[in-house]
C-alpha cells in the first residue's frame, strides 16, 4: 500500500490530535491570544507529537538578547523595526526547520538575536486598510540562512496547528500605539529575499489576506509590493487582493489553488502613497526614527519595548506620492520557492477541516481514508 504525504499527513496529526484529546484540550496556536503583559515563557505546552517541543521561548527582555538568543516573539513596528523568522545555527535548509525558526530584529530592545550591519538592502513598509507589511531583500547568510536557499514559508498555522515556528508570536504597535498581537500573519524568506505581513485582527479579512496555503509561491504572489533594491521607504497602501483571488474572462470572481497548475492571472501590485525614502545606514543605526504611515500621534508601547513614533521624520529623506508600478525585483524574484514540510494540501485540509476536538473520531476517518 503506497501512502500519499496528503493522507499520511493527515493520519499525522489525527494521531496527535487524538493523544492532545486524551491529556489535555489542544489549542491551535492562531486560537490562542495574548496580551503583550501577560505572556507566558513557552506558548506551546502540546506533548510535542509529531514534531518535538518548542524550540525557544516567549518571554524575552534585555537578559535573552543576544546573538544566541532562542526568543520566538517577534515584532513588526514601522520600516526600521521589525524582525524575521531565521534559524537558529547555520547549515540547514530553512524548509526543514521551519518549526525552528527564532526571532531576528533590525533594532535592540526586543530580547532577540539583533540583525547584523548590511543584512537589509532594501525594504518597502507598507500600511493598508488591513494589515502592515514589510517587503524587500537581503543578505541572508547574515541571519544564519544558506547561500542560495530557495527558503519557506512561516506561519502561525503548520500542518499540525502549532505554527511555524512552533509557539511563535507576532506583535506590532503600528495599529493602536500599543502591542496588539497579529493572529493571522505569513513570512517568506529565501533567494536573499523577504516579506512579513501581520494582517489586523479587527478586519474581516485577516485569515484570507494572511493566506498560509501558498506556501511554494513567495513573496510575489502573498505579498505584492514596490520594493526595490537598494530603496528604504516608508508608504500608505491599499489593500491587495486575497491571495489566489481574480477576476475570469467571464468576469466572475474566482479562487486558485496552489496546484491547480499554472497561475492563469497576473497577481495585481497595490498602489502605495504617500511614500517617504531614508537612507539605510541612518534608520537601522537609531540615528533616525521612521514614523508609521497615516499616524496623527506619538506611539507609545507596553513593557518598555522601543516603537516607532509619528515624529522625527528623516530630514535627509523624499517623498513622493504614487508607488504603482506594474512590475518590481520582488515580482520577478519569487522568496521561499521551495517545497516547505507543511505540505500544500495537508494544511489546506488540516487548517479547514480540522478543530482542537477531532480526538479520535478524526483518526478514525483519517484510517478509513487510506484505504
Amino acid at each position: 500500500m503506497v501512502y500519499s504525504k496528503e493522507n499520511l499527513a493527515v493520519l499525522g496529526v489525527s494521531l496527535f490530535l487524538a493523544a492532545s484529546s486524551i491529556n489535555a484540550q489542544f489549542v491551535p496556536l492562531a486560537q490562542k491570544r495574548f496580551n503583550y503583559t501577560n505572556i507566558p515563557y513557552k506558548v506551546d505546552t502540546d506533548v510535542g507529537l509529531p514534531r518535538g517541543l518548542q524550540k525557544g521561548y516567549n518571554i524575552c527582555n534585555e537578559t535573552t538578547e543576544n546573538q544566541e538568543s532562542l526568543c520566538q516573539t517577534a515584532f513588526i513596528n514601522s520600516l526600521d523595526d521589525f524582525c524575521l523568522w531565521a534559524p537558529p545555527e547555520p547549515g540547514e535548509d530553512v524548509g526543514n526547520i521551519e518549526g525552528e525558526m527564532v526571532a531576528w530584529c533590525t533594532k535592540k530592545g526586543h530580547g532577540t538575536r539583533v540583525m547584523p550591519k548590511g543584512t537589509i538592502t532594501g525594504v518597502q513598509f507598507t500600511k493598508t486598510p488591513d494589515y502592515i507589511q514589510v517587503v524587500g531583500f537581503m543578505d541572508q547568510t547574515k541571519i544564519n540562512m544558506k547561500p542560495g536557499d530557495s527558503g519557506g514559508e512561516m506561519d502561525p498555522h503548520g500542518a499540525d496547528l502549532r505554527g511555524n515556528p512552533i509557539g511563535g508570536l507576532l506583535f506590532t504597535s503600528a495599529w493602536t500605539g500599543s502591542y496588539v498581537q497579529a493572529v493571522e500573519w505569513h513570512n517568506f524568506n529565501g533567494n536573499d529575499m523577504f516579506c512579513l505581513k501581520a494582517c489586523d485582527p479587527r478586519g474581516p479579512r485577516a485569515a484570507r489576506l494572511c493566506e498560509h496555503i501558498y506556501d511554494v509561491m513567495g513573496c510575489g504572489f502573498n505579498a505584492p509590493s514596490n520594493a526595490k533594491l537598494g530603496v528604504f521607504e516608508s508608504c500608505e497602501s491599499e489593500s491587495q487582493d486575497p491571495p489566489g483571488q481574480y477576476v475570469n474572462a467571464a468576469g466572475v470572481t474566482t479562487t486558485w489553488k496552489q496546484g491547480d497548475g499554472t497561475v492563469p492571472y497576473s497577481v495585481r501590485i497595490p498602489r502605495s502613497t504617500s511614500c517617504s525614502t531614508f537612507r539605510s545606514e541612518s534608520i537601522f543605526d537609531g540615528t533616525e526614527t521612521v514614523p508609521v504611515p497615516g499616524a496623527t500621534a506619538a506611539a507609545t508601547t507596553t513593557g518598555g519595548n522601543p516603537a516607532a513614533t509619528s515624529s522625527g521624520s528623516s530630514t535627509s529623506s523624499t517623498s513622493r506620492t504614487d508607488s504603482s508600478s506594474s512590475s518590481s525585483a520582488s515580482q520577478t524574484r519569487t522568496s521561499g520557492s521551495a517545497q516547505n514540510t507543511d505540505g500544500p494540501s495537508s494544511d489546506a485540509i488540516i487548517g479547514r477541516r480540522m478543530s482542537a476536538g477531532l480526538g479520535l473520531f478524526g483518526l478514525a476517518v483519517s484510517f478509513v481514508a487510506l484505504f
